[in-house]
């Protein structure tokens, strides 16, 4: 007897299929705005998502402004026009200034910074400073955004992936930056 009734999709096939999403990161070079974008990209390879990347080094330098655009979903193109980033990474809060036009009205940035009126913000050069890592800002402030929950994937995905791919000498800071990003938030509630 053959099955007349056809196979409901999943809910993963559903998620692949309505997924969308850009991802603005902005900073200095030096301050790791690539190695989160290759976390987020290899994130959304493991869930099954499309993913496009691109990444723009101001004179490919230590400390020239780099930006890095992520769209996931069944996009043509890397770029990120005006207005249209649902979730902007900032490391630095100069970079913001540059890159802001990016950011959707819709949209949310999460700013590595002591004080913001409008943003969701939070110290991470000074918390992973105090944790006697300073270049894991990037981490801290990833972890934060993920407690948010407005990112495509989850903490529990973003730890596991960043434990594989990080170099070893760095995997435990950049485990414990990620966890003290993403308790923060918590502890401001």
């Amino acid at each position: 007897m053959v099955n007349e009734f056809p196979q409901l999709p999943t809910l993963n096939s559903l998620k692949r299929f309505f997924m969308n999403m850009q991802i603005a990161i902005t900073g200095r070079g030096g301050q790791g705005v690539l190695f989160l974008t290759r976390i987020l990209s290899e994130c959304a390879l493991e869930m099954g998502l499309e993913v496009i990347a691109s990444e723009t080094h101001g004179m490919a330098m230590r400390g020239g402004s780099v930006i890095s655009t992520l769209k996931v979903g069944s996009y043509r193109g890397p770029l990120i026009g005006s207005g249209q980033a649902e979730v902007m990474l900032v490391l630095d809060t100069g970079s913001y200034d540059t890159f802001s036009n990016l950011l959707s009205p819709r949209g949310v940035a999460f700013l590595n910074t002591g004080a913001s009126n409008v943003h969701p913000h939070i110290a991470a050069t000074d918390l992973a400073a105090k944790m006697g890592s300073p270049l894991m800002s990037n981490l801290v402030l990833l972890g934060f955004a993920l407690s948010y929950d407005k990112l495509f994937c989850k903490f529990p995905q973003v730890e596991e992936l960043t434990g594989k791919i990080s170099p070893a000498r760095f995997k435990e800071a950049n485990l414990r930056a990620l966890k003290l990003g993403y308790s923060a938030s918590q502890k401001e509630d």
